[in-house]
C-alpha cells in the first residue's frame, strides 16, 4: 500500500509496450553500482547500514522510507542503471536516454535516506560524470512537485553543477525557497521556482520554459540530468501542483532545445516521483516521445 511500489513501474511499462512505444527504444542493462560509487555523494557508514538493515529483513529509514529484505539490492541497480546510461551517452551509443528505475533518489542526503529515496541517483550520476568522463558543467533541472532537498545539499557550493528545481511550496520537505540560491564558490549556481499551487499551470509551464532557456542555458552545461517526477499531475494522489499529461512533453521539449545548444545534445533523464498509477504511464509516454523527438531531429540534420 505504500505509494512508491512496483506497480509504478509493471503499470508503465505494461502501457509502453501496449502502444508499440517499447518496441522503438534501445535497452540499456542496468549493473550493480560499487559501494564506491555510491559513496562519490554518501558516506560509506550510511550506506552500511542500509544493507544491514535490508538484510536483517528490511524497516524504516524515516517515518516515510520503508525497505524491504532486497532494497539494498535493487538501490544498487537503480544507481548502476544511471551510471550504465552515463557511459553509453559519452560513448555516442546513444543521445538521451530515461531511466525508469526505483526506488527514487533526489531526497536521499549523504548521511540518511528520507521522502521514499535511498540513495541520491541523479547526484550520485552527476557526481560519476565529474569523475570518470571530466564533465566540467553539468546542469540538473528538477520537476518533481516536491523540492529535491538532497540534491541541492550536495552541490549547495559547487560551481561547476546547476541545480534548478520546480516545485510546491510550501510543501515537504520544507526546502527550496525562492532565495536559497547556493553558496560559497556555488553561490548563484542553485536556482528556486517555489509555487503555491495556486497558480495557472500555464504560468508553471511558462516560468519553467523561461528559466531553462535563460538561466541554465548561459550557465552552458556540457551534460544535462533531469529528476523527472511526475507528481505535479493535476490527480496526483499525494503531490499535485495542476500539471496535465501534455504538459510534460512541453517541459522535456525544452530542455532538449537546451541541451542540443550546449550540451551536444547529451541528456539522461531518471524517475523520482509519480504516484497516479492510471496518470504516470501517460505522462512517461509523453516524456519518452519528446526524448526520440529530439534524438531523430539530430540523426536528420
Amino acid at each position: 500500500m505504500h505509494p512508491e511500489n512496483k506497480e509504478r513501474l509493471r503499470r508503465t511499462v505494461a502501457y509502453l509496450k501496449s502502444v508499440g512505444l517499447w518496441d522503438r527504444l534501445s535497452l540499456i542493462k542496468p549493473r550493480k553500482a560499487t559501494v564506491q560509487e555510491v559513496a562519490l555523494v554518501h558516506k560509506e557508514q550510511y550506506i552500511s547500514s542500509v544493507e544491514q538493515i535490508c538484510a536483517q529483513g528490511g524497516g524504516h529509514l524515516d517515518a516515510d522510507t520503508v525497505v524491504s529484505g532486497r532494497s539494498y539490492e535493487v538501490a544498487m541497480f537503480a544507481v548502476g542503471g544511471l551510471l550504465e546510461a552515463c557511459d553509453a551517452v559519452i560513448r555516442g551509443d546513444i543521445m538521451n536516454c530515461f531511466c525508469l528505475v526505483r526506488p527514487p533518489g533526489h531526497h536521499a542526503m549523504p548521511d540518511r535516506g528520507m521522502g521514499f529515496c535511498l540513495f541520491n541517483n541523479i547526484a550520485i550520476a552527476a557526481k560519476y560524470l565529474q569523475k570518470k568522463h571530466n564533465i566540467k558543467r553539468i546542469a540538473i533541472i528538477d520537476w518533481d512537485v516536491h523540492h529535491g532537498n538532497g540534491t541541492q545539499y550536495v552541490f549547495w557550493t559547487d560551481p561547476s553543477v546547476f541545480y534548478f528545481s520546480i516545485h510546491r511550496y510550501p510543501f515537504y520537505p520544507g526546502t527550496g525557497a525562492a532565495e536559497d540560491r547556493g553558496g560559497g564558490d556555488g553561490e548563484g549556481t542553485t536556482l528556486n521556482i517555489p509555487f503555491t499551487g495556486w497558480e495557472e499551470r500555464e504560468t508553471i509551464v511558462a516560468k519553467f520554459e523561461e528559466a531553462v532557456r535563460g538561466a541554465v542555458t548561459d550557465f552552458a552545461p556540457e551534460f544535462v540530468l533531469v529528476s523527472a517526477g511526475f507528481d505535479a499531475y493535476e490527480r496526483d494522489p499525494i503531490g499535485g501542483l495542476g500539471l496535465k499529461i501534455e504538459d510534460y512533453r512541453r517541459l522535456t521539449d525544452v530542455v532538449c532545445e537546451m541541451a542540443e545548444k550546449t550540451a551536444k545534445n547529451r541528456l539522461i533523464s531518471t524517475i523520482e516521483g509519480g504516484y497516479s498509477l492510471e496518470g504516470l504511464p501517460l505522462m512517461v509516454t509523453q516524456h519518452i516521445e519528446g526524448l526520440l523527438s529530439a534524438s531523430s531531429k539530430q540523426k536528420t540534420e
